[in-house]
């Protein structure tokens, strides 16, 4: 990775970018506030439940203690769940937004949440699973061969696979594959019965075992997008000046999609297709860090989480005796605030 490339996207950027003593503190910042969500996100819920239980819970709990074992068998595997789909679906968002140099593009760009929801429809309909835990590897699956067809139709021609050749074949995917779930769902009522609980995208009811599966994927995966931070920079400054830069754009590009696919597959198989955390965050993220992804990923793997805790405990609350899934939440709560983060960037250049 050469030394030039790793220096500030431009002169521009590091005019508007904060000192990295405030962008450092501000990332300490988030961090407090991403335990603070964990801990509001384990304390509250249905049923009462004692500080005392909660702290017991968490660390020894003993199952003959109700509000023990309620959140130990409840409330921390969602908690996981959302800090584990959070910092996938932050970072992914990120990454893609800068990978296509598009400012609305989202994780699902790349036809990969379309590519999971029809191989979760095929496992439901033709092969007969009912437990979201027998979801996930199709959902990679079907992320990862979704992927693999628009980075290969995106590549065909001289120019190789530029961001616009990506979003087109992107979004001509994403339409056929949709085409081929609706078809699915609309001639087999009991698969659309199933399909519609994971499509709505929740963290409740999430089993240990299928977040110990989907952790390698986001540990990979994070590692992968902190490391394409600098290229993600020269990427931004255009294909000739990053090809000038000594940058190998092809080889950029297949690390950034399969860290996408890696993330977004594995936030999809915890908490399902959920679409507007990975659009919005990086745009509050890129707010308080201007354009340098070598801040703006680390902000959008704490930011995102914040967000899906939040969302969730907000869920559990705003319609007692029953839940409203953060999917749902996250969307309705988070158009008001994006819309005005998107006016404000549009004024300052994303």
């Amino acid at each position: 990775m050469s030394t030039t490339t790793d220096a500030a996207p431009s002169t521009t950027a590091r005019a508007r970018r904060p000192g990295t003593a405030a962008l450092g503190a501000g990332l300490a910042l988030l961090a407090l506030l991403l335990c603070a969500a964990t801990a509001l996100s384990l304390t509250v819920g249905s049923g009462q439940v004692s500080l005392h239980d909660v702290l017991h819970g968490v660390f020894t709990p003993d199952s003959a203690v109700r509000g023990q074992l309620v959140v130990h068998q409840v409330r921390l595997p969602r908690t996981l769940a959302g800090l584990l789909a959070g910092v996938a679906l932050g970072l992914a968002g990120a990454v893609i937004q800068g990978l296509t140099r598009n400012p609305l593009a989202d994780p699902g760009l790349l036809g990969v949440n379309a590519g999971a929801a029809v191989s979760v429809v095929f496992a439901i309909s033709v092969l007969s699973l009912t437990e979201p835990g027998q979801y996930i590897w199709f959902g990679f699956l079907g992320a990862c061969l979704a992927a693999v067809l628009v980075y290969g139709v995106g590549s065909l021609g001289r120019e190789g696979a530029t961001p616009v050749k990506l979003a087109l074949a992107g979004a001509a995917t994403t339409a056929v594959l949709s085409s081929v779930t609706s078809a699915m769902l609309l001639t087999d009522s009991r698969t659309f019965d199933q399909f519609r609980f994971w499509q709505v995208g929740a963290l409740n009811g999430r089993d240990i075992d299928v977040l110990r599966q989907a952790l390698p994927f986001v540990v990979i995966g994070v590692v992968l997008a902190q490391a394409l931070g600098p290229r993600l920079n020269g990427l931004a400054l255009g294909d000739d000046v990053a090809r000038g830069l000594g940058q190998r754009l092809g080889v950029t590009r297949l690390c950034a999609a399969l860290c996408v696919v890696l993330l977004c597959g594995a936030a999809t198989a915890v908490a399902g297709p959920l679409g507007f955390v990975g659009l919005a965050v990086p745009h509050a993220a890129r707010l308080l860090t201007g354009p340098d992804h070598r801040w703006l990923l680390p902000y959008s793997a704490l930011l995102a989480p914040v967000l899906l805790l939040l969302a969730d405990v907000l869920g559990r609350v705003v319609a007692p005796p029953g839940e409203v899934q953060v999917g749902v939440v996250t969307a309705a709560v988070g158009s008001v605030p994006f819309v005005l983060l998107v006016r404000r960037s549009a004024r300052g250049a994303l």
